[in-house]
């Protein structure tokens, strides 16, 4: 194979062909090692940099979001036993209100029942003079057409009021 033959110690190319072999990874090491590695290897560092500083402002972040959420808390767990204090005391206001108004209406409604058994017993006490009036003439006239004896009125209203009085 003529490509192996170039390899033999006896070849003069292969001395030519390390010679520029070398130059050529002598150059490439020299622009890529040299020139391009540095500035990666900056690049790298730079990132490295960037992402540290970033972690450590998300855990400030995190640190102060936790506070702030820690506070918001406290205030909404205040806000919350304030609301609900207020709504027990508006309760209690309430409460207190209605029995006022209750206490005030029953007042009104006790005079009132008072008043209406005032008039019912007058009014009881105006019908049962009627009624015995009525009854002791109806009993007069009664006993006049029954037995023809006259009988005095004032007679006939004790006898009704002892009959209807017991």
């Amino acid at each position: 194979m003529p490509q192996i033959a170039q390899l033999t110690a006896d070849n003069w190319y292969l001395a030519s062909q390390l010679f520029w072999l070398l130059v050529v990874f002598a150059g490439i090491y020299v622009v890529i090692g040299r020139g391009m590695l540095p500035k990666i290897e900056a690049t790298v560092d730079a990132r490295d940099r960037k992402v540290a500083d970033d972690l450590a402002a998300a855990k400030a972040a995190h640190a102060a979001a936790d506070t702030l959420d820690e506070s918001y808390r406290q205030q909404g767990d205040a806000s919350r036993a304030a609301a609900q204090k207020a709504v027990a005391d508006a309760k209690d206001k309430a409460a207190k209100d209605a029995e006022k108004r209750l206490a005030k209406v029953d007042a009104e409604l006790g005079e009132k029942l008072a008043a209406a058994e005032a008039d019912v017993s007058a009014a009881r006490s105006s019908a049962m003079a009627e009624i015995e009036s009525v009854a002791a003439e109806a009993a007069s006239e009664l006993v006049a057409k029954l037995s023809g004896v006259k009988v005095a009125a004032a007679d006939a209203k004790s006898a009704v009021k002892a009959v209807l009085h017991g």
